[in-house]
């Protein structure tokens, strides 16, 4: 059995803590590959809020969640994850949310994420956080711009209050090409 990379540890990570009836956040909806895993999680009474400044990566996910008759557990929104506190009650828990930084894989790669609004959410999602929630973030650093929004957002989760928060890196440090590693942030 080999080491799984990071997208996979991710899902890992987000089955240790979603639970049937809880509400989760997916940040960078994308090819809807984390929406529809998310749903499965959840369950018929939970719900996933998934977000994506592109039409595109809305309209595949939507048609892959009405196939796998998963629509009625999601809402998705067209507009940037740095505009998730305005989609949460202020007492809202939100078990998880998980983010793949970069590009969407097949489209246009000069619309990538950025550490401002990466940022922006993370810090609106962390108040939400049960203790064992986890905010994920899948890094990709190869792209242009990645290695800014990388080192932007390490620094951050660095510096997250260890009474508070623990903070797993895990990623492969001897392949070529940046492979992509995964911050996981934990509520204590």
């Amino acid at each position: 059995m080999n080491l799984p990379n990071a997208l996979t540890y991710s899902h890992t990570l987000l089955e240790d803590c979603v639970y049937p009836g809880a509400t989760v956040v997916d940040a960078t909806v994308g090819n809807g590959h984390d929406t529809l895993f998310l749903a499965q999680l959840v369950g018929p009474t939970g719900h996933v809020i998934g977000f994506d400044v592109q039409a595109v990566a809305l309209a595949h996910t939507q048609t892959q969640l009405t196939l796998t008759g998963q629509q009625s557990r999601v809402s998705l929104h067209h507009v940037g994850h740095e505009h998730v506190a305005e989609y949460l009650a202020p007492d809202q828990t939100v078990a998880a949310a998980i983010f793949n930084l970069g590009y969407l894989p097949g489209s246009d790669k000069t619309k990538i994420t950025h550490a401002p609004t990466t940022l922006t959410a993370v810090k609106a999602l962390l108040p939400h956080l049960p203790r064992g929630g986890r905010v994920i973030l899948v890094v990709y650093a190869g792209h242009p711009g990645g290695a800014a929004e990388a080192q932007a957002v390490h620094q951050f989760c660095a510096d997250l209050p260890q009474k508070t928060y623990q903070v797993l890196q895990y990623g492969f440090i001897n392949q070529v090409h940046t492979p992509p590693y995964l911050l996981a942030i934990e509520r204590r």
